[in-house]
């Protein structure tokens, strides 16, 4: 039996901040899923015409990478394995900055973020593979912004416990990277 799951968007609490559900298309063999076509985002008012650059991570278990915030717009999956998203608005100026907002992701369901919003996750499978499409291509030292993913006042809900010395699960660099509070001063 077939079973397809359209493509759905809806605005999340961070400002521009997008949740989607690609189309679906399930049967007895497995599933395929949309990741990108470019008319269902142009339907749905999104312009997306400008992506240009698109990586791949692969992460094991309790990883947690981010909280990155560059002056680029971003689609964000999992393609494969499961992830607890972390996003947060670290725009001056924004009605909602400061504001952190939490996405299950597995395949099949998407976020699109505007630049400025950091995005972060916490891989929750024995392997997550999680995909970034970029409007702009990553460079060393390009602008942006980022904030430490264990910062207490934004009090974002890991769900796996981090054992914050360990390299493997947290880099030294998102360790140290300052607090949204820093950032603000």
């Amino acid at each position: 039996m077939t079973s397809i799951v359209d493509f759905e968007m809806r605005a999340g609490a961070i400002e521009q901040l997008l949740v989607i559900t690609g189309k679906q298309v399930a049967d007895e063999r497995g599933t395929i899923r949309e990741v990108f076509r470019r008319s269902a985002f142009e339907a749905a008012g999104v312009d997306v015409s400008a992506f240009v650059q698109i990586n791949a991570t692969e992460s094991r278990r309790g990883v947690i990478r981010g909280m990155h915030a560059e002056h680029m717009t971003k689609l964000l999956t999992v393609v494969a394995g499961e992830a607890f998203g972390a996003f947060v608005d670290l725009r001056p100026g924004s009605p909602t900055v400061g504001l952190v907002e939490t996405v299950d992701l597995r395949p099949g369901v998407q976020v699109l973020l505007p630049s400025g919003v950091a995005n972060g996750f916490q891989s929750l499978t024995e392997s997550t593979q999680y995909l970034y499409c970029f409007d702009e291509e990553w460079r060393p030292g390009m602008p942006g912004v980022a904030c430490t993913p264990l910062d207490r006042d934004l009090d974002i809900g890991w769900p796996l416990r981090i054992d914050v010395d360990d390299p493997s699960q947290l880099s030294a660099k998102d360790r140290s990277a300052p607090t949204f509070k820093e950032l603000q001063t």
